[in-house]
């Protein structure tokens, strides 16, 4: 196989959760863009539509399924959407995920809750779901886990506690080295990516108040920008990493170096 063709996704069935802004509409393009066949999720159908319809303006084929995958249904759905398609999943990207500031000594149990549902406990159930209906019985899956810079270290003392999402974040760096050993025999190989600070709807306040610390703080001296996540996602994404599993990505600019 040639350098190019392991990166070749044609034919290939892809999910990406949180799939219609953002980071994920970003790494969702590159796959379609590579020949992948889409699966988005969301929760508002207005951004699903604008994603599916600027994806088809260049020719990539997506499916989109409003839904809210702190339910622990969603799991079932969103596979029984992808697997419509062609029978098959080969890549799932994890990323859909939420935030909530608070300093730790008030941070309230409904704020834990709300993002531990959504970034851990979703991250599982849906991996659990592909794995065990798709990826593991066709002997070959992609999965790839969206952490954060925030899961490998602290925040920055200026900016507001965010306890709940770092650990979350962190609980998912250590999901995908569990899921990598118990499936890497089997054909699936589990990774994740880490970014560092992009800017997005969910990180608009956080870089607004603190972009100048941060800039400070990242040996690169910019953000996360369109095209970062592309490269990181087709590898894990592809057969290019055919030997890689249970690793842990970052895409900081150099942020967690420090």
């Amino acid at each position: 196989m040639t350098a190019a063709g392991l990166f070749d996704l044609t034919g290939q069935v892809a999910i990406v959760t949180g799939g219609s802004r953002g980071i994920g509409f970003q790494m969702a393009r590159a796959l379609g863009q590579q020949g992948a066949s889409l699966v988005l999720t969301a929760r508002k159908a207005a951004e699903l539509d604008a994603a599916r319809a600027e994806l088809a303006a260049e020719g990539i084929r997506a499916l989109t399924l409003v839904c809210d995958q702190s339910d622990p249904a969603a799991a079932g759905a969103i596979t029984e959407a992808a697997l419509t398609l062609t029978g098959r999943i080969e890549i799932l990207v994890n990323n859909a995920g939420t935030t909530w500031g608070a300093p730790a000594e008030d941070y309230p149990d409904e704020g834990w809750r709300k993002v531990m549902a959504l970034n851990l406990d979703a991250v599982f159930t849906l991996s659990r779901e592909v794995a065990r209906r798709a990826m593991l019985p066709q002997g070959y899956g992609r999965i790839v886990n969206i952490a954060s810079v925030t899961g490998l270290t602290g925040n920055l003392l200026s900016m507001e506690g965010t306890v709940a999402y770092n650990a979350s974040k962190g609980g998912v760096i250590s999901l995908t080295r569990a899921m990598a050993a118990e499936w890497g025999s089997r054909g699936v190989t589990v990774n994740a990516i880490a970014p560092g600070y992009f800017v997005s709807k969910m990180t608009k306040g956080t870089v607004d108040q603190h972009e100048a610390a941060l800039l400070a703080h990242t040996p690169r001296g910019r953000l996360g920008a369109e095209q970062d996540l592309a490269g990181p996602v087709l590898l894990f994404a592809s057969r290019a990493s055919d030997h890689i599993t249970g690793q842990t990505l970052a895409v900081d600019g150099g942020y967690s170096a420090l």
